[in-house]
């Protein structure tokens, strides 16, 4: 198939982002981002916990010390071995209360005041938290007393110490912690962007490169998504866009050579025009010949051949504008029957009956010419459905019924007739110009045309189920509403 050129007009589908704009490098950032973010919410627990537990570990060498220190009463210790206890522990003053009583075991320079202090054996988790984060962002210059239990005992252990080492082992704590918080978040990140870019990352770009590709020239075949398999939504959706690519490539194709078949139809209309023209023109002579027979069948050939000139002429200009509107008035529908039936013109030898039931009276609002045209066309069809069924069978009726009735302000028209009846595929085609032909070579056309001429006046037209063989069409057409002036006068 030949590949047709983008029009310099349409604008070029747009080439697919970089990593970094594209969904991949999003993905990516978002993940990190958000494992980040729960580091954070992790990270204020954790730095509390710590701080906790330093604190714990400076009351545990402190108790240990204040047994030994207490264990050598009533002596009191040098200065040298009170400043190496109060080196080893890092505090300033070490209490131990015992008994009721409280002592000071060693002490250094006293400062004048205790800023804050802390009850190890109560500990709120919230004020845990936010003393953690006040030592971390603001601390350092205070100076602490904190006080708790010696193990299972009844002893309490007390110490004064300076907030800045305090803060200092918090901060590489806090750097430990945000290293590896990193090193996790991007760790964690690579891995979910490999598995989300396999699962879905990859298959939606292949969908949008077949969508691009197809936009390209959606006429070659080549360029059909293959569907993947899988039961997950990026495969369903991967079918229907096939499907819908099938479906879009054979609308184009059909529309091509719909287009063919009317420049050539057009051509051959406008050189027929010019045919039936010429015989118009003969015709008309005929109508001056003096022969009985000839006066007999003059009229109906004008007729036919005006109606032929009036079609070539709808077929030219098909391509500007719809069919005309139905120029409505009340006509007598047996005498556009018997006109129907006289064009049908069947042969007497064929078998087949043409049996008409309307009724001499009968009026129908409508476009004589349009109705003419619907109703002749299902008759013709009936009428070759008939010509080859059941030739040689005494026990086969081939009858084509023409009856019509009025309920009320509509006219029911039926055309019935005991053929084969109509295939299943041009059943579900009905209607469908080029696809609803109901025999080999037809096309279809003359029931989507009388669809759209029962339609303009407002009316319907069915295929009705029938008990036996055979095929049945119904046609109702609606009179127009009249104005009540209009009807006062007329009454």
């Amino acid at each position: 198939m030949r590949r047709t050129e983008p029009d310099e007009g349409v604008p070029k589908p747009a080439i697919g982002p970089g990593f970094f704009q594209g969904l991949s490098g999003k993905l990516l950032w978002l993940t990190i981002v958000f494992v980040l973010i729960a580091e954070v919410l992790i990270f204020a627990p954790s730095i509390a916990t710590m701080r906790l537990r330093w604190l714990e570990d400076r009351l545990r060498t402190a108790a240990a010390a204040s047994v030994v220190i207490d264990g050598l009463q009533p002596i009191e210790l040098p200065r040298a071995l009170q400043d190496e206890a109060l080196m080893a522990t890092g505090t300033k003053a070490i209490v131990l209360r015992k008994d009721g009583t409280s002592r000071l075991l060693v002490v250094d320079n006293m400062p004048p005041k205790v800023d804050a202090q802390f009850d190890l054996a109560n500990v709120h988790p919230l004020r845990s938290v936010s003393d953690a984060l006040y030592t971390l962002f603001f601390g350092g210059d205070r100076i602490l007393r904190v006080y708790g239990p010696v193990g299972e005992s009844d002893m309490e252990i007390e110490v004064v110490l300076s907030e800045n080492s305090l803060r200092k082992a918090m901060l590489s704590f806090a750097r430990y912690l945000a290293t590896v918080s990193l090193i996790i978040s991007v760790i964690t990140g690579v891995l979910i962007y490999l598995a989300i870019n396999r699962m879905m990352i990859r298959p939606v770009r292949r969908l949008t490169c077949s969508m691009r590709e197809f936009t390209e020239d959606p006429e070659d075949p080549a360029r059909i998504l293959v569907p993947e398999k899988g039961s997950d939504e990026l495969a369903v959706a991967s079918r229907h866009l096939s499907m819908m690519q099938e479906q879009l490539h054979r609308t184009l194709k059909q529309q091509k050579n719909l287009a063919d078949l009317g420049l050539a139809v057009s051509k051959i209309n406008h050189d027929m025009r010019n045919i039936l023209a010429s015989a118009q023109l003969m015709s008309d002579r005929l109508a001056d010949v003096e022969d009985p027979m000839v006066k007999s069948f003059a009229p109906k050939l004008l007729r036919t051949i005006d109606r032929a000139v009036g079609y070539t002429r709808e077929v030219l200009a098909y391509g500007q504008a719809a069919e005309a509107e139905p120029r409505r008035r009340r006509i007598q529908l047996a005498a556009l029957c018997q006109e129907v039936r006289d064009i049908l013109a069947i042969d007497p030898e064929s078998g087949i009956e043409f049996i008409d039931m309307v009724a001499a009276d009968l009026e129908v609002d409508a476009d004589s010419e349009q109705l003419f045209r619907v109703i002749h066309n299902l008759c013709r069809n009936a009428i070759q459905a008939l010509a080859g069924y059941g030739v040689g069978d005494p026990d086969v009726v081939r009858r084509l019924t023409l009856t019509a009735q009025r309920v009320g302000s509509v006219v029911s028209i039926t055309i019935d007739d005991t053929g084969p009846g109509m295939p299943r595929k041009a059943r579900e085609n009905l209607f469908a110009a080029f696809r609803g032909a109901a025999r080999s070579g037809g096309t279809g056309l003359g029931l989507a045309i009388a669809r759209e001429l029962v339609l303009a006046h407002g009316g319907t037209i069915a295929l009705v189920e029938k008990p036996g063989s055979g095929t049945l069409f119904r046609i109702e057409i609606p009179d127009r509403p009249v104005a009540l002036d209009d009807w006062r006068a007329r009454a």
